[in-house]
């Protein structure tokens, strides 16, 4: 999602001795007729291509007991976690998620014959985050999928560096703060002084990603698929800037 720039402005006269107090800040700004300002909120944004992936990977597995199901677990978790390892994934670049172990849910029983059933009355489940460059996400999810991932494809996309990204987009912010005070001052016959205060917020963008997808055991079969085809995607941060400009 896009988020379009948007501004607000207001000119800020004193008759009479007055005070502004700034929400954001503890500073105090003096307001009088020796000191007018134009004072603007104004919103923007910065894109960058993503350089860094967070890859959502997990399975479920059944069994007829918690023991056997358990046992399971222990098999896939292990196989997902050393096929990862084994093609190049740090042991620190995996962080667990999710586990657990427990009778499946009715509703999740409620399609399968009586033998079904009983074969999947208890479940594993289990699920990590990979962090890896934007370029390996497809090879990391690949991996895990193959090894028995049968619960994986969130991709959550990012840029290593978060605050310079931010700061792009409160750059842009100011300069559109300082735009929109011009021309109100060139409207209202009064010159633009000097910004006197500015304060910023960057609220988190949107992070694109791919939703999860639950992938069988016919997904594993031979010969072992490719991987998919993920492009990184742009990450987006906004930033809303409040500045006070001074006029003469």
């Amino acid at each position: 999602m896009r988020f379009r720039p948007s501004c607000t402005g207001f000119l800020m006269t004193g008759i009479a001795s007055t005070l502004l107090v700034v929400s954001a800040s503890a500073q105090q700004i003096q307001i009088d007729k020796d000191n007018r300002t134009i004072a603007i909120t104004a919103t923007d944004s910065a894109r960058a291509m993503a350089d860094i992936a967070t890859v959502h990977v997990g399975f479920v597995a059944y069994a007829p007991d918690a023991q056997d199901a358990y046992a399971e677990g222990s098999r896939a978790s292990n196989a997902i976690i050393g096929a990862l390892t084994d093609k190049g994934v740090a042991k620190t670049a995996i962080q667990s998620e999710s586990q657990s172990v427990g009778e499946t849910q009715p509703y999740e029983l409620e399609k399968l014959t009586p033998p079904e059933q009983a074969q999947k009355r208890f479940q594993v489940r289990q699920s990590w985050t990979v962090q890896t460059k934007a370029d390996e996400a497809a090879r990391v999810l690949n991996t895990a999928v193959s090894a028995g991932a049968n619960q994986s494809g969130q991709i959550d996309w990012t840029v290593a560096d978060e605050k310079e990204l931010e700061a792009q987009a409160a750059g842009k912010a100011l300069t559109r703060a300082r735009a929109i005070a011009l021309q109100m001052a060139q409207g209202l016959g009064i010159q633009l002084g000097e910004l006197m205060y500015a304060s910023n917020q960057a609220p988190e963008g949107p992070r694109p990603m791919m939703r999860a997808m639950a992938m069988g055991a016919a997904a594993r079969a031979e010969p072992a698929p490719a991987p998919l085809a993920i492009e990184p995607n742009k990450v987006e941060r906004s930033a809303t800037v409040y500045a006070v400009f001074a006029i003469q």
